[in-house]
């Protein structure tokens, strides 16, 4: 049976790449991907591993591709595909043992102006697998490359309060998803930053900005490094999770702890630390602790001012945005790792929860809680500077 292709007009070369349609087959020992292109592609393949994935390196792509066809088969867990960064794309094939790829080309749709991209994967010992990782020549950028190890201060002196509003996922890491309206985690963080940096922006001498104002994805480490850069005297990171238990509902704050306050805040802890290695970047070992006693009481000092704002979000909450039980919580987030920048997660609610997707998706509820989140950092703000902070 013959396939309708879609004919497509000649884009502009700098025109990001379409792919329009793809399918996915395979078995418990190899498995192939298909992707169709209005355009050729430029591609490379790289590995990454713990656990183990195919990284295929696109230029900018728009993926106009049903979920379903992208769903994993034969010997991929997990298909992830978006942005990585302006002009660059990536897919990542998921594996739950050793996997190497044994065919990946281009081929040009005969009588008409489309590409197909194939990739065959198939099971390889782990010793082969870690042969193709030595032997590669390409290795995933480090935010903090070329950057200097001194430590800057949160905040320049003389300038304005400056808050880092960090919308949580973006790109390639779609986060949680909606269990009615399918909203995608990432759609609404996004939404909501931009409120908040706008009600933030309107306090006296205080400068909000974004870590990503578009649909792009950042490593952990970036945006820690992002809100450094700009002297951040806050990070504000912005997530809506989902839970197995649908009836659980309201916001939470969290600040950083190396022992997690209960189960729920080291699951939720656990899953955001992932994000990275959705979109395909290996997590280096942790740096070993630095012996140094002003560094230890910067954190401590930090640490402290983290609570403080917290505590000044809940209060806030409290009567005019529904809190979940104990909505003080603290587990060990990545994003919260800023040694000099006192820094909040906030949980907005639970996208597994109808009642609170509902809100989540509302553009009026986001300009509420907006508001009275710049409120309760116009209120700390307050108490640091009476308190010589």
């Amino acid at each position: 049976m013959a396939l309708a292709v879609p004919a497509f007009a000649a884009a502009p070369a700098s025109a990001p790449l379409l792919a329009f349609s793809a399918r996915v087959a395979g078995d418990d020992a190899r498995t192939r991907l298909v992707i169709d292109f209005d355009r050729k592609p430029e591609f490379e393949v790289h590995y990454v591993a713990n656990p183990y994935r195919v990284l295929i390196d696109l230029p900018e792509t728009d993926f106009g591709i049903k979920a379903e066809e992208m769903e994993a088969r034969g010997i991929i867990s997990d298909i992830r595909y978006g942005t990585m960064a302006a002009g660059r794309s990536r897919i990542v094939l998921t594996a739950a043992r050793p996997i190497g790829v044994v065919l990946a080309e281009v081929q040009e749709e005969k009588g008409a102006t489309t590409y197909r991209l194939v990739i065959d994967t198939a099971i390889v010992t782990d010793q082969a697998f870690q042969e193709k990782m030595k032997t590669q020549s390409w290795q995933e950028a480090s935010a903090s490359a070329g950057q200097s190890a001194m430590l800057l201060p949160g905040g320049k002196a003389g300038g304005p309060f400056v808050i880092a509003v960090d919308a949580g996922h973006g790109g390639i890491d779609n986060g949680a998803s909606g269990g009615v309206t399918k909203t995608e985690e990432k759609v609404v963080t996004l939404a909501f930053a931009r409120q908040l940096a706008e009600a933030l922006n309107k306090l006296p001498d205080t400068r909000a900005f974004l870590t990503r104002d578009k649909d792009e994805f950042l490593s952990l480490s970036q945006r820690v490094q992002l809100a450094r850069n700009e002297g951040a005297n806050l990070l504000i990171s912005i997530h809506a999770d989902t839970v197995r238990q649908k009836d659980i509902r309201g916001a939470t704050v969290y600040t950083i702890s190396d022992k997690a306050s209960d189960s729920l805040a080291a699951s939720l802890a656990e899953r955001e630390n992932l994000s990275d290695q959705i979109a395909g970047i290996a997590l280096s070992e942790e740096p070993a602790e630095v012996a140094d006693i002003l560094l230890d009481l910067t954190r401590r000092e930090t640490q402290a001012f983290s609570v403080n704002l917290a505590r000044s979000v809940v209060g806030a909450f409290k009567d005019q945005v529904l809190l979940i039980n104990n909505p003080h919580r603290h587990a060990g987030f990545r994003v919260l790792t800023a040694p000099d920048v006192p820094s909040v997660l906030v949980e907005l609610g639970f996208l597994s929860n109808k009642d609170d997707e509902k809100l989540l998706v509302d553009p009026a509820w986001q300009k509420k809680v907006a508001g009275l989140l710049a409120k309760a950092v116009g209120e700390y703000r307050t108490t640091v500077v009476a308190n010589g902070g």
